[in-house]
C-alpha cells in the first residue's frame, strides 16, 4: 500500500485473509478476486476502527471436539471468529454428523462472529482432503481424535504441511494416539484412523507440541482409566489457561509440576 500503482498478490490457493479484511475495514482500497488480491497506495489516511479480537477458532476445535465425542456434552463457546477461511474443524465435523450450530452471528472489524453451541452426537467416517484441508491444518491432530470415535474409516489427505510444523505432526499424532489404543496409520500426506475405537487412559508425551498435548488430553476425557499428558506446560503457546477451561467445562483435570514442566492428568 506505499507503492505507486497497483500491486497484484496471486495465492496458489486459499489462504487467511485477516489482514485484507481488516485494512479493507479501515478503508484501504485491498479488492479480492478468488485467490487473487489487487491493492493499491490509498488516496488518503486510513481510517482508525476499535478491534474487538474474537475468540480463535483453532483453540476452540478443542472444545468443539471434546463436546462431539463425551457423552451428554452440551456447551456453547462466545465470541468465536468464524472466518471462512478458518472454519474447516467446522465443516469437517458436520460432515462427520456433529451437533454443531452457529447462534447470533454478528460482524466484529470486518471479521464474521459467532457463539458456538454443540451438544455430544454419533460420528460417523469421512474422507478429508483437497483445497479445505488448508482451513483446517492446525486442528488435523485433534480431528484424527473425533475420528477415532466415528464410525468407519475416515482418511486425511492433502496435509504434507505437517510434516513440518513443531514436530512432525503426522508421525508425532500417530505415535502418540496409538499409546491410547487408536487404530491410526501414517500416510505421506496425511492418516488413516478406523473407529470406532476403545480408548484407553496411559502415558503419553506432548513432543513438544501444543496441540497435540491438547489433543491427547481431548482424548483422554472420553478414555477408558486415568491418562497423564506429559510436557504439558507447552499448551500455553496457543491456548493459554486450556486446563482451567476444562475445569469449568466439569472435565477431571488436574495439572501437576511447575509451569515450565507441567503434566495434565485427566
Amino acid at each position: 500500500m506505499c507503492a505507486q500503482g497497483l500491486t497484484v498478490i496471486r495465492q496458489p490457493g486459499p489462504a487467511r485473509d485477516h489482514t485484507e479484511r481488516m485494512l479493507a475495514a479501515m478503508g484501504a482500497p485491498i479488492t479480492v478476486y478468488g485467490n487473487t488480491i489487487h491493492s493499491e497506495r490509498p488516496d488518503q489516511e486510513l481510517t482508525p476502527i476499535d478491534i474487538d479480537v474474537p475468540g480463535d477458532i483453532s483453540s476452540a476445535a478443542f472444545l468443539l471436539v471434546a463436546a462431539s465425542i463425551v457423552p451428554d456434552s452440551h456447551i456453547i463457546i462466545a465470541g468465536v471468529g468464524v472466518n471462512p477461511t478458518r472454519t474447516g474443524i467446522v465443516e469437517a465435523l458436520l460432515q462427520m454428523g456433529a451437533n454443531i450450530e452457529y447462534r447470533n452471528e454478528r460482524d466484529q472489524s470486518g471479521e464474521p462472529v459467532a457463539d458456538i453451541e454443540v451438544t455430544y452426537s454419533e460420528l460417523k467416517a469421512t474422507n478429508f482432503g483437497g483445497e479445505n484441508i488448508v482451513t483446517m491444518i492446525d486442528e488435523l491432530p485433534v480431528l484424527a481424535v473425533a475420528a477415532s470415535q466415528a464410525h468407519g474409516r475416515t482418511v486425511i489427505t492433502d496435509a504434507g504441511e505437517l510434516r513440518v510444523k513443531e514436530t512432525d505432526r503426522i508421525a508425532s499424532t500417530v505415535t502418540e494416539l496409538r499409546k491410547m489404543g487408536v487404530n491410526i496409520e501414517a500416510t505421506p500426506d496425511g492418516f488413516i484412523v478406523e473407529g470406532r475405537t476403545r480408548l484407553m487412559g496411559g502415558a503419553v508425551e506432548s513432543q513438544g507440541d501444543h496441540r497435540l498435548a491438547m489433543a491427547t488430553a481431548v482424548a483422554a476425557m472420553a478414555a477408558h482409566g486415568p491418562t497423564s499428558v506429559y510436557g504439558a506446560d507447552v499448551t500455553a503457546d496457543s491456548f493459554p489457561g486450556f486446563e482451567y477451561t476444562f475445569q469449568a467445562l466439569g472435565a477431571d483435570l488436574e495439572v501437576q509440576g511447575s509451569r515450565a514442566a507441567a503434566a495434565l492428568h485427566v
